[in-house]
């Protein structure tokens, strides 16, 4: 479940945030379909899709893009908001590493996740937007532009939306024997300590996808019920977890390391490491278990 935190800030009205967060993210999808397609981009965008290497992987104009789109329509929708905005595109700029930012309310924006998956033609990219209250997530929105579903979590409500507004609930499934899970898990990251956790969980089918929303996506739909994250020093950070995590708990399914506890936002390391399992709920405690248990064969001294 949702933490009891306020969904936004007093003084916020959350039907105008909603409309807002959608017309943004339409907008959003907008931009990166004409990007995809090469075509010009509305907005006045420019129209050549260059690349360019960001540090921690590729940086197009379509990121850019619809992070200007974000940050430009939530500054000048709320201008007297006390929040701050942070997106992946400018935290180079706005984080002092191991410095929280002062902020009790944050936006955590990700224009693009999945920018090597955008780039390949794949489909599987979204566009992630969470509000943040005091480390934890409370509102998300995951956007998937080529399959025009728009997701929401808020408090203990879950839904996507179409772009003519149509609604419908999340829908988990109600797999519950460990055997019979499906595993959705990331394409391009992956090692053989991942390959060795799959194997000891001993669940059922493998899926293979991009982007965390997508991959958390597949659990809202019922076409899955768990997604792993494994990693160090080289990790998923605050923007890849957070809007997804916020749809998922609002869902009813769980996230957290496999040590049971939760994932924290804005700490002062943007790095969300370690163990973490995403799931439909009704076996997380089991799989957490199992997990730990595992890493402490494949990984001993492995930070949960």
């Amino acid at each position: 479940m949702m933490p009891t935190s306020p969904a936004v800030p007093e003084g916020i009205s959350l039907d105008a945030l909603l409309i807002e967060l959608r017309r943004l993210s339409w907008g959003a999808a907008d931009i990166l379909l004409a990007y995809g397609r090469g075509e010009q981009p509305p907005y006045g965008y420019p129209p050549a899709l260059s690349v360019a290497d960001g540090g921690e992987g590729p940086v197009s104009a379509a990121d850019l893009a619809v992070n200007g789109w974000l940050l430009d329509g939530l500054e000048r929708a709320f201008p007297n908001a006390p929040w701050t905005l942070l997106s992946e595109e400018t935290a180079k700029q706005q984080l002092t590493p191991g410095e929280p930012l002062p902020a009790e309310w944050l936006w955590i924006l990700d224009p693009l996740d999945g920018t090597k998956d955008f780039l390949q033609g794949t489909g599987e990219y979204a566009v992630h937007l969470a509000l943040v209250h005091r480390q934890r997530p409370v509102l998300g929105v995951v956007l998937l532009p080529e399959l025009e579903e728009l997701w929401f979590g808020l408090g203990s409500q879950a839904w996507r939306e179409n772009r003519a507004g149509q609604k419908s609930p999340a829908r988990l499934s109600v797999r519950r024997d460990p055997a019979e899970l499906v595993l959705v898990a990331s394409r391009n990251h992956r090692d053989q300590r991942l390959e060795q956790l799959v194997a000891a969980l001993q669940v059922g089918k493998t899926r293979s996808i991009g982007s965390v929303g997508g991959k958390v996506a597949t659990i809202l739909r019922g076409e899955t019920d768990l997604y792993l994250s494994l990693s160090g020093g080289s990790a998923p950070k605050d923007w890849d977890m957070a809007a997804p995590e916020a749809v998922l708990l609002a869902a009813g399914g769980a996230f957290s390391h496999a040590d049971g506890s939760p994932l924290t936002y804005n700490t002062g390391d943007v790095r969300q490491a370690g163990c973490l399992i995403a799931s439909h709920g009704p076996v997380h405690g089991e799989l957490c278990r199992r997990a730990a248990i595992c890493m402490a064969t494949i990984d001993p001294g492995f930070v949960l």
